[in-house]
C-alpha cells in the first residue's frame, strides 16, 4: 500500500481542525478506559481518599444523565467545537421553523453507534413547558455495522419504540437525514453470515453496542488511521409530524404513525438527495 503523506505547508487552522477531531476520536475510543485506569491507580495509592470522594460523588450524581444532564455554557462555547465543525464541514439545514412550546423527537439517520436510554428520552419529551428535542439514532447498533460509503440501507422497519414514546408524550416526530455521514469512514467487509459479522453480532448482544472495524486516515498521512475523512456533512431537518398524545397507544396507533414517519423520511431524502451529491437512481432501502 502506497502511503499518501500530508503536505508540510498545511495551514495552521487546518492542523487545529485535525487536532479537534483527534481529541474526539480519543474521547470516543479511549477516554473511559483511561479514566477507569486512573481511578484504580488512585484507589491503590496513598491518594485513595480522592478515589473515595469521587465514588461518593458518582453515587450522588448517578441519575443526572437520565434527567437532562448538566449543561455548561462555558464548555459549549469552547473554540475546539468550532474547529471540529469546520473540519468536515458540518451544515445544519432547517426546512421549517419549530414551535418552541412543543417537544420533539428527532429520528436521526443514517446509523448510530450508541443506544438511547428510554428514561432520559421520556424526561425530555414529557416536560410540559416544551422546547426540548430528543435525538434518537433509530438504526442503532445493527445499522452501524452496515455503515460505509455509499450505504443507503436503514434498519427502521421494526424500530417502533420511538414511535410509541412520541405517542405516549404527544411529542412531534421530525425525520432527520444526514447526507455525507456514511462517507466519513471505511469499514472492513462484513456481509451477513461472515465470521466477522457473527463475532460482531455476538459482541453486540453482550455489550449492547456495535463494534464496527472502521478505518479512515491518520494525522500526518491520508492512507490509514482512525481519524474520519474530511468530507462535508449536510444534516437536513424535516417537517414535524403532528402527534396526538395517547397514554396507552395500541398496535394500530403505533403502526399507523410509523408508516407516516417512513413516508416523511423517504420524501425528505428524495427532495434533497440531488442537492447533496446523490444521483436520481439512488434510493433509501428500509429493512
Amino acid at each position: 500500500m502506497k502511503i499518501q503523506f500530508a503536505p508540510l505547508n498545511v495551514p495552521l487552522r487546518r492542523r487545529l481542525q485535525t487536532a479537534a477531531v483527534l481529541q474526539w476520536v480519543f474521547s470516543f475510543l479511549a477516554l473511559a478506559q483511561c479514566c477507569l485506569a486512573a481511578f484504580v491507580l488512585l484507589a491503590l495509592s496513598d491518594w485513595w481518599m480522592g478515589a473515595l470522594l469521587y465514588a461518593g460523588w458518582l453515587w450522588l450524581d448517578w441519575d443526572t444523565p437520565t434527567t437532562g444532564g448538566r449543561r455548561s455554557r462555558w464548555v459549549r462555547n469552547w473554540t475546539v467545537w468550532e474547529y471540529f465543525r469546520d473540519y468536515f464541514p458540518l451544515t445544519l439545514v432547517k426546512t421549517v421553523d419549530l414551535d418552541p412550546t412543543k417537544n420533539y423527537i428527532f429520528g436521526f439517520h443514517p446509523h448510530g453507534l450508541v443506544s438511547s436510554c428510554k428514561s432520559s428520552l421520556s424526561h425530555l419529551v414529557s416536560r410540559p413547558e416544551g422546547g426540548n428535542v430528543a435525538v434518537i439514532a433509530v438504526g442503532g447498533a445493527p445499522e452501524a455495522l452496515d455503515a460505509r460509503p455509499g450505504a443507503l440501507t436503514l434498519q427502521v422497519k421494526n424500530r417502533k419504540g420511538f414511535i410509541k414514546l412520541a405517542l405516549k408524550h404527544g411529542a412531534q416526530l421530525v425525520p432527520v437525514f444526514s447526507f455525507g455521514e456514511n462517507e466519513l469512514f471505511d469499514q472492513m467487509e462484513n456481509p451477513a453470515g461472515s465470521p466477522l459479522r457473527k463475532l460482531q453480532n455476538r459482541l453486540q448482544s453482550i455489550m449492547g453496542v456495535a463494534m464496527p472495524v472502521f478505518h479512515a486516515r491518520g494525522v500526518f498521512q491520508y492512507s490509514f488511521g482512525l481519524i474520519p475523512y474530511r468530507k462535508p456533512i449536510h444534516t437536513v431537518v424535516g417537517k414535524p409530524i403532528p402527534v396526538r398524545q395517547t397514554s396507552c397507544p395500541s398496535s394500530e396507533d403505533i403502526d399507523g404513525l410509523h408508516k407516516v414517519y417512513l413516508q416523511s423520511l423517504m420524501e425528505l431524502f428524495e427532495e434533497n438527495k440531488r442537492t447533496y451529491g446523490l444521483e436520481e437512481d439512488q434510493h433509501l432501502t428500509f429493512i
